[in-house]
């Protein structure tokens, strides 16, 4: 959440304050004792009506356990819901919700608590919810599958647990297409964003889930329809290109993503491969430079980009490495190349007349963007050449007026 937990509003008042507060907190135990309480008596009470109807959720009930959620932020209120079997409960009230909002603060509660390594160690210990929440990524809500997101994703950046998860993200063989469904289908930024957050963390973690994800010929849609099968190159692809104009970080991500694939023997192969998803990365990742490189941009709108500059030109020179049929893309690209680097000597020259330390991320980018702009020069023809003299001189111009 984005804003500071709220504070209970029937806190008790006298001398049992502290008997009743949490930890160093100002939060009672009551409040959340009787908040989670009549959360369980709604939801039997629900399924006691045999209703196939969707549960609705009142306003009062939605805001205390809002409340909950934003508290559950707070490391001592996490320990408190751990010790008060907090986890049994909300997964409890997970497989029987008909409420997609109740479900979504349930697990968002249970984000929270993740967050601190302690609660994150019992919580993953628990094996039913552990195989409830990778389920949970087959729901039709989005909401839900991005606090589902961001649930797994704080789990597997903890240290004590994170082996554990991988375990169980290995055995659930419908976890690729349920991704892979998100990643196609969705519209919405944010789950896409959490969702490429978590497949990029995974294929970090984990090369050989990499390799069985993308040697597969293909993963199976949810609904098993052989006219709806799911290749994981295409699903990034396709993530990217809905985020490419809504929200760079976005991009960012999916990019180191194929970043990752061209590590491997296995990516390099399927990129290089006359009917593989290569030429549509490729095309792809050329139209994001050319995004990122435009003539009048400023330096400094350069120097927020570099971080995915980077990206996208490590993935540009590994499949330069490994494809053909690059003579339409040569003359831009080296334009985009040459613009990066006068970028780099007018960032350097600033921060050198300032007595600045070098910028790190900038040197690995002029460092990539050298090594490509060498590798596009050993291949282009002469008619090609011609035209990328001119683009040098241009340049070269341009920089010594500057």
């Amino acid at each position: 959440m984005d804003r500071n937990p709220s504070p209970p509003p029937e806190k008790a008042v006298g001398e049992d304050d502290d008997l009743d507060a949490i930890g160093e907190t100002i939060y009672s135990k009551h409040w959340i004792f009787s908040t989670l309480t009549r959360l369980i008596n709604m939801v039997s009470e629900h399924s006691q009506d045999n209703s196939d109807g969707q549960m609705q959720l009142s306003d009062d009930d939605e805001e205390d356990l809002c409340k909950v959620w934003d508290m559950a932020m707070d490391k001592d209120v996490a320990g408190f819901l751990q010790e008060f079997k907090a986890a049994d409960i909300l997964l409890g009230v997970i497989t029987k919700s008909q409420c997609p909002r109740l479900t979504e603060i349930c697990v968002g509660i249970l984000g929270n608590i993740a967050c601190f390594p302690e609660t994150c160690v019992t919580l993953s210990q628990n094996e039913d919810l552990g195989a409830v929440l990778l389920l949970l990524l087959e729901d039709a809500d989005p909401p839900t599958l991005l606090e589902t997101s961001r649930l797994l994703l704080t789990c597997l950046s903890q240290k004590d647990v994170c082996s554990l998860w991988l375990q169980r993200i290995r055995q659930q063989t419908s976890l690729c297409s349920n991704l892979c469904f998100i990643m196609s289908s969705s519209t919405k930024t944010d789950l896409l964003e959490k969702v490429g957050e978590l497949v990029d963390k995974l294929f970090d973690l984990d090369e050989e889930l990499m390799r069985s994800w993308i040697t597969s010929s293909s993963c199976e849609n949810k609904e098993d329809d052989d006219e709806n099968q799911l290749d994981v190159t295409f699903c990034l692809l396709e993530a990217a290109k809905q985020l490419r104009s809504e929200s760079p970080n976005g991009v960012e991500i999916y990019l180191h993503i194929l970043q990752l694939l061209t590590t491997i023997e296995e990516g390099l192969q399927l990129f290089a491969a006359p009917d593989g998803p290569g030429a549509s990365v490729r095309d792809f990742v050329c139209d994001v430079c050319e995004d990122l490189c435009q003539t009048d941009d400023l330096p400094v709108v350069l120097h927020e980009r570099k971080s995915v500059l980077v990206q996208a030109f490590s993935v540009l020179q590994a499949l330069y490495r490994c494809q053909d049929q690059w003579r339409s893309r040569i003359v831009p690209l080296i334009g985009n190349v040459l613009r990066v680097c006068q970028y780099h000597r007018e960032c350097k020259h600033e921060a050198t007349s300032k007595g600045g330390a070098e910028d790190g991320q900038l040197e690995t980018l002029a460092e990539i963007t050298a090594e490509f702009l060498a590798d596009l020069c050993l291949d282009i023809s002469k008619v090609t050449l011609g035209r990328v003299v001119f683009i040098f001189l241009w340049f070269n111009h341009i920089i010594r007026r500057s």
